[in-house]
């Protein structure tokens, strides 16, 4: 198996765990995202970091397009890891 990994990108904390919950609903995880604050280069307020969501695709059942497309419902995108 492959270590594919999905990194969705929200505007903030809320949007972030959101998107883990409703990730579950929609796509049929079997493991839980990761949620990891991303502060902007030299940052230390939390006002100005960026949530990262971040699913493992060992099967690479999850199409990049879909994803894109779900995470911009909360403002957010998927980046390449």
């Amino acid at each position: 198996m492959s270590d594919v990994r999905h990194v969705l990108v929200l505007p903030d904390r809320e949007a972030a765990e959101e998107v883990a919950e409703a990730l579950a609903d929609r796509f049929g995880l079997n493991e839980e995202p990761q949620l990891v604050r991303d502060a902007l280069a030299g940052e230390d307020d939390a006002e100005d970091a960026q949530w990262l969501v971040v699913l493992r695709d060992e099967a690479e059942r999850l199409d990049p397009a879909e994803l894109e497309e779900f995470v911009g419902e909360w403002d957010g995108w998927r980046e390449e890891p």
